[in-house]
């Protein structure tokens, strides 16, 4: 597998992706995160163009699809019920969903942001049990709640190198 930043010619395949990660998220109980058709084709661009929007390759086909945005993140200013582990230059996950779902992918994924920037922060819903089982696994320590713009709560954990 590798990495590569998405192109706007796979919007259409990123989107799909997206679909499908929201039906599972239903599936699996997550009932609240990504409704209304979030995250849209308007915001997946933007990270395109920004850079941002990445795609892990297996073979020939796109594996799965996340953003990295390096520098300070607004949402993670404040931190409730916790505190990050330090408040170093950090790089966020955004967006990751798997497209193949097989062992490692999304592991995958995680761990090149990590090599990337050293410090990466990541929040999910609280009902992505999923997600939440995977950043465990993966290494990443639970740190506290913090709050969208929109006043939804999400979980926020960080992993640094070494």
């Amino acid at each position: 597998m590798f990495i590569r930043q998405a192109a706007p010619s796979e919007l259409k395949d990123i989107m799909d992706i997206y679909d499908r990660a929201r039906d599972y998220m239903r599936t699996s109980g997550n009932m609240a995160q990504w409704v209304n058709g979030y995250p849209g084709e308007g915001l997946v661009l933007e990270d395109i163009r920004n850079g941002f929007s990445h795609i892990c390759m297996d073979g020939g086909r796109i594996a799965a699809v996340f953003s990295l945005v390096t520098g300070e993140d607004p949402t993670y200013k404040e931190i409730y019920d916790g505190r990050w582990l330090n408040e170093n230059p950090y790089g966020t996950v955004h967006r990751i969903a798997v497209a193949i779902h097989q062992k490692g992918v999304a592991a995958f994924c995680l761990d090149w942001c990590l090599q990337k920037c050293g410090n990466v922060r990541v929040d999910t819903h609280e009902d992505n049990l999923p997600m939440r089982g995977l950043l465990t696994k993966c290494g990443f320590t639970y740190c506290g709640v913090i709050y969208l713009p929109d006043g939804s709560p999400r979980f926020a954990y960080q992993k640094t190198e070494g």
